[in-house]
């Protein structure tokens, strides 16, 4: 049933009917709302058989969540920000334990200064942490999403971060329709863990690993990864045919024609302007792309829906042959361009695609569609730089930064 609902009870909703044994829970923004919901669920018993564990800080719901799962029980937990880097020791031992958690992170710049709105940075401090990260374009896939990590975490043995821009999508109220309790129980399977902590069994997980076996264990992990885009990709087809709507896979390409989500290349084009984008900026983009293509100009959308592990291939292949690549990135990497761009040149690498970074949106500024539209323009006209900043203040900074250009209006 199509219901409205703020994002963030879309989520808790759908978490709670995955079926969580245990569910770790700290407050901070943007998140809060859903493990509020959950403890909510947890006292009335809609949430069943679950143990609620308020801790008093991020670490502590990692670490608890790592007890949980290597105790056997399906594991969840939600944080922001400050809160995912405070827990950065954890989160790395989590994934080195082969332990499938799932947690929503719900994006949120890091200070200082203190932000509380919405840009990737959060995430992209721990892309490399050893989680699959899957980004919600809406909240419609925000609540998909967390029934895949969890079918995708636990296939894999892989914990897996779900994606949702702070405020923008957890505190907005949407169309969406949830998938029903008995539906998931027919999806997602019981939780069978590979590994549990036992004590008539006594056994080790995560123990010392020196010079020897570093490097091997490291390259397990690297080829695990490497499994999940097919993993990842399988799990989204199978949503597809099971709740009938597109959720999750490795990109999201858009019909040139009506910028509608499609399950087809689009047709590529050597004179087409490709926008490659990840979350919510998705639907930013759809209202300002579409009476440009519907004037003629040769633009098209290309979403990233897993960053982790990064879809290298399945990217090279939507863009095709286009000769300009404009990603939309909301996290910066000091000193170098925009995150999401690095990983988007290294699966273009020795194609004729000329790449542009455009930081947009940082600590929370809105995005605007006209901005979005002149940066389109300025890129086919050849007057877009390799890096530019959407929005800059003019008189902001108090000098150029050497070697970059930005837009500005």
């Amino acid at each position: 049933m199509r219901e409205v609902l703020e994002g963030s009870q879309a989520v808790a909703r759908t978490v709670a009917r995955c079926r969580p044994g245990v569910v770790c829970a700290y407050p901070i923004s943007p998140q809060t709302h859903i493990v509020e919901a959950l403890s909510v669920m947890a006292r009335t018993g809609e949430l069943a058989d679950c143990e609620y564990v308020n801790v008093e800080s991020e670490f502590s719901a990692m670490s608890v969540s790592i007890g949980a799962s290597a105790g056997g029980s399906r594991a969840y937990t939600a944080t922001a920000s400050q809160g995912l880097l405070y827990m950065a020791e954890a989160v790395y031992n989590a994934a080195g334990m082969g332990l499938p958690i799932v947690m929503t992170v719900a994006n949120r710049a890091v200070g200082a200064p203190i932000n509380i709105w919405n840009d990737h940075s959060d995430a992209m401090a721990m892309r490399d942490s050893g989680w699959l990260q899957l980004f919600a374009a809406d909240n419609q896939e925000a609540a998909d999403l967390h029934v895949i990590a969890f079918a995708v975490a636990e296939e894999l043995g892989i914990p897996a971060m779900v994606c949702m821009d702070g405020f923008v999508l957890t505190h907005a109220s949407d169309v969406v329709e949830l998938p029903t309790a008995a539906q998931v129980d027919a999806f997602l399977p019981p939780y069978r863990p590979t590994q549990v902590l036992d004590i008539r069994h006594p056994t080790t997980i995560g123990t010392m690993a020196g010079p020897e076996s570093f490097t091997e264990t490291k390259y397990l992990q690297h080829l695990r990864f490497l499994d999940a885009t097919g993993v990842i990709e399988s799990w989204s087809e199978r949503f597809r045919e099971a709740f009938g709507r597109e959720a999750g896979g490795l990109v999201a390409r858009y019909d040139p024609d009506t910028l509608d989500r499609d399950r087809l290349a689009p047709p590529a084009s050597s004179d087409d302007l490709v926008v490659v984008a990840m979350g919510s900026v998705i639907g930013t983009l759809q209202a300002a792309l579409a009476p440009m293509r519907a004037a003629g100009i040769p633009v098209r959308l290309v979403g990233v829906s897993s960053f982790r592990p990064f879809p290298g291939d399945a990217l090279r292949e939507a863009v095709g042959a286009s000769r300009h690549v404009m990603v939309i990135d909301r996290a910066l990497e000091l000193g170098s361009g925009g995150v999401l761009t690095g990983c988007v040149g290294r699966a273009l690498a020795g194609t004729r695609s000329r790449l542009h970074s455009v930081v947009a949106g940082l600590g929370g500024r809105p995005i605007l569609e006209a901005s979005l539209q002149e940066a389109v323009r300025m890129a086919l006209d050849g007057e877009l730089g390799r890096l530019e900043f959407l929005d800059l203040r003019e008189g902001g900074v108090p000098t150029p930064t050497a070697g970059a250009t930005e837009v500005a209006r």
